[in-house]
């Protein structure tokens, strides 16, 4: 991310992806059609036959909503977003005009901007209600014909206000990854496999046997690789010890767990070309329990971040969709830029929207509107931080503030992006966000290199981004979109690698 702030107006709005939906038609034969994530389906009206549309397939803001023989174009077809959102064309929201609550206000489309007029609320018996108004759609004057206008009006449960409605989503249940699984055997076991591994604290596969991270110690200027104490177990802190006693350490590299040879090394190394401003964090900063066994965190301070370029050995790039999580803590954070996990620049440069998708945990609030103090779990996207889709108050927005949290990120690469966190002690993980891209990031521009504790513009000669402090146990990233059951799942084992 960029340390200047470099804002674009008058991006067009994107297409918001709802979860999975289960939509009941209930004119006619009663059927049931699952929407998939990505998908959407008209809303048909109950008394008329006719679906809610855009008349003459308009984008342009203001253009009320009608009545029309349902054809299953895209003026035609909506999808409803965890934000509440209805959208049509992925950049247009439906919308109570001039933000009324009135009886006979036109129901509307607009650039979608998360305002509470743009928010619906899908009832039992079909309604649909807005938020703002408390009104329900409705066919005005109970008209069925083409060109029925429609509006909002006080809630009567008349077939005229009746519409098959975009429902929750069943229970997706979890996959079923091996006995002894690591959190990347359940991200394959979902088909999301892992393209990168990191931890220094314990392996992420059940069968990993190799080493985590390597330490060097000042005395001699030698190295030593630390690895684990049993397959798929904690890493063997009793070597860092050893290795390390009389003497002080730092964390040169973590070791790419997935076989893909994404290890991170320090910027400044001379395995990281041309990076002069950063250097390898302590190794002794803060030791832990990790299912009982004694291991120690990567305490990153202003000055650490690590990096590798990934682009040709699986790390997902362009538009393509991938996932990560990691496991942070709530208690080493700062405001500085940018404590980040993820899809960053090869370039080591702030080069466009949509070329960077990381995780970002810290107390920065670029947009303002984030709840408490923090810290949150935000996207970096590049050239902003993102709480949510777009620049303003996201209401799921919270601050993590426990020990141990876990943080995840998924992005469809050109329409939709979620996020969660927790405590990564115990709880589930609870959406902060789930729904549309930016306006200006689709498509993604995503160009494959790994970053972990800066932003995406360091480190060298006139670069910035490397002011953060923050602490990684564990983390990985993913091609293709995770489902919520897998992170799901990926959070019981969190919880059960018992944090201390």
């Amino acid at each position: 991310m960029v340390v200047s702030k470099r804002r674009r107006s008058h991006f067009r709005r994107l297409f918001a992806v709802g979860a999975t939906l289960v939509l009941a038609l209930v004119a006619g034969t009663a059927m049931a059609a699952t929407i998939q994530p990505g998908q959407s389906a008209p809303i048909m009206g109950s008394q008329s036959g006719r679906c809610l549309a855009v008349p003459n397939s308009s984008t342009g803001n203001g253009t009320q909503t009608q009545l029309l023989d349902c054809t299953g174009a895209a003026n035609q077809t909506w999808t409803y977003t965890s934000s509440k959102q209805l959208t049509v064309y992925g950049n247009k929201c439906l919308d109570a005009s001039g933000q009324g609550t009135g009886n006979g206000t036109a129901v509307i489309i607009w650039d979608c901007n998360g305002q509470a007029n743009q928010q619906w609320t899908v009832n039992a018996g079909g309604t649909i209600s807005g938020v703002h108004s408390g009104r329900c759609l409705d066919a005005n004057g109970q008209g069925t014909a083409n060109g029925t206008n429609v509006i909002l009006w006080d809630c009567h449960g008349q077939s005229n206000q009746q519409w098959n409605s975009p429902e929750a989503p069943p229970t997706t249940p979890p996959p079923t990854p091996p006995t002894g699984a690591g959190p990347c055997d359940i991200y394959a076991s979902g088909g999301t496999p892992c393209v990168a591994a990191h931890s220094t604290v314990r392996a992420l596969y059940g069968a990993y046997n190799g080493n985590v991270y390597q330490v060097r110690r000042s005395s001699d200027n030698t190295t030593r690789n630390v690895g684990v104490l049993t397959a798929g177990g904690a890493a063997n802190a009793a070597t860092q010890d050893s290795f390390c006693a009389g003497t002080t350490c730092v964390i040169t590299v973590v070791y790419d767990q997935s076989g893909r040879g994404n290890d991170l090394w320090y910027q400044g190394s001379s395995v990281v070309p041309g990076s002069t401003q950063s250097r390898p964090a302590t190794a002794t900063s803060e030791s832990l329990a990790v299912g009982g066994s004694k291991a120690y965190s990567l305490y990153i301070n202003p000055g650490n971040s690590y990096w590798r370029d990934g682009h040709l050995t699986g790390v997902p790039t362009g538009s393509a969709p991938e996932g990560m999580y990691a496991v942070l803590s709530g208690t080493h954070v700062n405001n500085g830029c940018c404590f980040d996990y993820g899809n960053s620049e090869t370039t080591r440069a702030a080069d466009a929207a949509g070329a960077m998708d990381a995780i970002n945990f810290s107390t920065q609030c670029w947009f303002g509107g984030c709840a408490g103090t923090g810290p949150w779990v935000q996207a970096d996207l590049e050239w902003g931080l993102y709480p949510g889709g777009s620049q303003s108050w996201n209401p799921n927005q919270r601050a993590f503030t426990s020990k141990f949290v876990t943080a995840t990120l998924k992005n469809n690469g050109t329409s939709r992006f979620a996020m969660k966190g927790s405590n990564a002690q115990s709880g589930s993980l609870t959406t902060l966000w789930d729904g549309a891209l930016p306006p200006g990031y689709s498509p993604m521009k995503k160009q494959g290199a790994i970053i972990l504790g800066s932003g995406g513009d360091c480190c060298k000669p006139g670069g910035g981004a490397n002011l953060s402090a923050g602490t990684f146990y564990e983390g990985a990233m993913v091609t293709g979109y995770p489902s919520d059951a897998t992170e799901n799942a990926v959070q019981a084992n969190i919880i059960a690698a018992g944090y201390r």
